[in-house]
């Protein structure tokens, strides 16, 4: 198929039917500019434009856009030949707004545990129970767990291996699909093993991070009893 002579309505609707790689190699092409631009907005005027930040949130873009089988392309209706354009301004302006109140919400959010991480880490596919996080306090902790992810995985493998994890527990892609991206080189062994690397990984370093903080107020209380 000539992907480059699809109009953008329609390469949406191929990309949403399990498009091959040449179908979302062009995908990228054509609106990556747009998005890098929206998301690249919205950080100046939160004065956060870093290049790695920007980067960061061009890839969640991506990551909304692949969710739930492609939902979002799946429900687009063109209303004139710049709709599609638009409607990514849109998603990606709305990714970098949300990672900005997340990182505000924060600076007042309750302390993150090791507990709290299995209310995040299930799988995008399951059920959730009923008491999950709310979205504010969802959007925190995958936040925080984001910046885990960056601290513990080597600089190296840090891109495939974010990859791989929000693909399966965000998306809800299965170890499968996720093995048949090419761009990953990774079998489906190969994509459980390294799910489990990470999850690990994430839990020993809350566990690290409750250890510390529990230290420190008992610290604050032993000084405070003299």
């Amino acid at each position: 198929m000539d992907y480059p002579a699809l109009a953008p309505s329609e390469l949406f609707s191929v990309c949403a039917s399990g498009g091959d790689s040449a179908c979302w190699q062009e995908f990228i092409r054509r609106f990556n500019p747009v998005i890098a631009r929206s998301v690249l907005r919205v950080a100046i005027r939160h004065r956060g434009s870093d290049k790695s930040l920007i980067d960061d949130l061009i890839q969640e873009t991506y990551l909304k856009i692949c969710a739930n089988q492609c939902k979002l392309l799946r429900s687009f209706v063109p209303q004139h030949p710049d709709s599609a354009f638009a409607f990514l301004k849109v998603v990606a302006a709305s990714v970098a707004q949300d990672h900005f109140k997340a990182s505000f919400a924060e600076k007042r959010a309750p302390e993150t545990t090791a507990d709290i991480l299995e209310d995040v880490c299930i799988p995008a596919r399951q059920e959730r129970p009923e008491g999950e996080l709310n979205h504010t306090e969802r959007a925190v902790l995958i936040s925080q767990i984001d910046r885990t992810l960056k601290a513990v995985v080597p600089v190296t493998e840090l891109q495939r291996a974010r990859t791989v994890f929000w693909l399966y527990y965000r998306v809800g892609f299965t170890a499968k699909a996720i093995a048949a991206l090419p761009s990953l080189n990774l079998t489906t062994k190969g994509v459980e093993s390294l799910l489990f690397r990470l999850i690990r990984l994430v839990r020993e370093d809350f566990s690290d991070s409750e250890e510390r903080n529990q230290g420190r107020k008992k610290g604050i209380q032993q000084a405070e009893s003299f």
